[in-house]
C-alpha cells in the first residue's frame, strides 16, 4: 500500500462541474447582477404575505410591509372578525409590524386589502403555493 505524503491529502479540489460566477457577471462594467438598486425599492413597496408551518397541521398567515400610517388594530379586528380567525401585531426588528393570523388567510387577507383599496393588487406578494 502506497502511502501519500500529509500535504497532499490537504489539498481541496474543486469540483469540475461547476462553473466559475466570473461567467455570470455581465459583460457592462460598473453593473452587479446580484445587486439592483431598483429591484430593490420595488421589493421594499411590496406587502407580503406568507404562510408559516408550525406543527402539525397548524399554519399562521404573515402581513408584513404594510404602510406604518394605517392603523393595524383595526385591520387586525376587521379580519378576524370577517373570517374567524385570530390575530396579533408582531414587532421584529427587521420588518416592523408584522401581522399574523391562524390558520392559512392569505386569499382572506389579499382580498380584504383589495376590497377596502388599502393597496393595490400589483403591489401584494404572496408567497408560497395555493
Amino acid at each position: 500500500r502506497a502511502v501519500e505524503a500529509p500535504d497532499q491529502l490537504c489539498v481541496k479540489r474543486q469540483p469540475q462541474c461547476m462553473a466559475s460566477l466570473e461567467a455570470f457577471n455581465p459583460s457592462v462594467p460598473g453593473i452587479d447582477a446580484f445587486e439592483d438598486d431598483a429591484d430593490a425599492t420595488t421589493q421594499k413597496d411590496l406587502i407580503h404575505i406568507r404562510v408559516q408551518q408550525r406543527n402539525g397541521r397548524k399554519c399562521i398567515t404573515t402581513v408584513q410591509g404594510l404602510s406604518e400610517q394605517l392603523d393595524l388594530k383595526k385591520i387586525i379586528k376587521a379580519v378576524k372578525k370577517a373570517h374567524c380567525c385570530n390575530g396579533t401585531i408582531v414587532e421584529d426588528e427587521e420588518m416592523g409590524q408584522v401581522l399574523q393570523f391562524q390558520g392559512d388567510q392569505r386569499d382572506a387577507v389579499m382580498s380584504f386589502l383589495v376590497d377596502n383599496s388599502i393597496c393595490e393588487k400589483g403591489k401584494i406578494k404572496k408567497h408560497g403555493h395555493g
